[in-house]
């Protein structure tokens, strides 16, 4: 009987706790998964996905062209946050991110929300003509919607796979894709304030100037944060963080000026979009301080050596 446990025992593999660093791809942002690695619905989706919002980045293209200019400005924000939307589903697949992939579902909830109150207001003449336009987006959306859902839900082994059993270098891993997904929704809550911005009538052609420079000072700014933080940088995060105060000086005149000018236009459209703008970018840039200070004590505790020179090699 002993020698039937004996060899129950050793015919049942072991689970295989050692992180496989081998098999993650090295990038500029951390370890990705191969696309060999992801299950065959994962990779349906995934594809789908992709194709799908390439179709809605070029129906909105083709859109902005003939809109109003009010029209124009949230068309084009949509365009912005659809090619964000490209990189969310594409880091929050190969990388396990949650954060991505819940902004991604925000993101498509928000085009489909747009696309349906856009067909409410056409006229009974216009709705044959789009309607199977926006039948196509709701349906892709909710399957990217439930699909994403699913993904989300799942267990993620990236922070194993990167940190290997040590708690502190999975919650310094864990800490840093937050950072890394604070800095983006950031960028993207940026761009499409200087767009908001540039459309309102109330503003004066030196804040028009400003705006267009911003979009400049936002990229700057977000490649001056991702050098610091990939390579343990200090003085740099310093640099970063002084950044972002003339930023807030400069939103908390504009709100001021936009709630003085209020009702003098006749649509309060762009004037609540970027009021609400700004509220959102704020809340980003509170997670993102507080992300980044964590970030910032963890410096030389060994995350940048495991995720970019220890591919293969465990270290006890």
């Amino acid at each position: 009987m002993e020698g039937d446990d004996d060899s129950g025992a050793a015919a049942s593999p072991l689970p295989n706790l050692t992180p496989r660093h081998r098999q993650l791809i090295p990038t500029p942002c951390g370890p990705i998964k191969p696309c060999s690695e992801l299950s065959f619905p994962v990779k349906i989706y995934f594809c789908v996905t992709i194709l799908s919002l390439l179709s809605v980045i070029g129906l909105t293209v083709e859109t902005l062209v003939r809109q109003t200019e009010e029209d124009f400005t949230i068309s084009l924000i949509q365009l912005v946050g659809l090619v964000f939307c490209v990189y969310y589903v594409t880091r929050g697949i190969l990388q396990e991110n949650r954060q991505e992939l819940i902004v991604f579902v925000l993101s498509i909830l928000l085009v489909m929300f747009r696309s349906i109150v856009n067909f409410t207001v056409l006229s009974a003449e216009q709705k044959p003509k789009l309607l199977a336009r926006f039948i196509l987006i709701l349906l892709v959306g909710s399957f990217d919607v439930i699909c994403a859902i699913i993904l989300i839900q799942s267990q993620s082994m990236m922070a194993f796979r990167v940190g290997g059993a040590l708690e502190s270098l999975q919650s310094q891993y864990f800490m840093l894709n937050l950072c890394f997904s604070m800095l983006t929704f950031d960028l993207q809550a940026q761009l499409c304030l200087c767009i908001l911005l540039i459309s309102l009538h109330e503003i004066t052609l030196l804040h028009n100037i400003i705006s267009a420079a911003g979009v400049l000072w936002a990229c700057l700014k977000a490649t001056i944060s991702i050098i610091a933080i990939l390579k343990e940088l200090k003085p740099l995060v310093w640099i970063f963080l002084s950044q972002n105060v003339p930023e807030v000086v400069y939103l908390i005149y504009l709100l001021y000026t936009v709630i003085r000018e209020w009702g003098k236009g006749n649509s309060y459209t762009l004037e609540a979009a970027f009021i609400t703008g700004s509220c959102i970018s704020v809340a980003i840039k509170s997670v993102l301080f507080w992300a980044l200070i964590h970030v910032y004590r963890s410096f030389g505790q060994g995350l940048r050596e495991r995720m970019f020179s220890s591919y293969g090699r465990i270290n006890s």
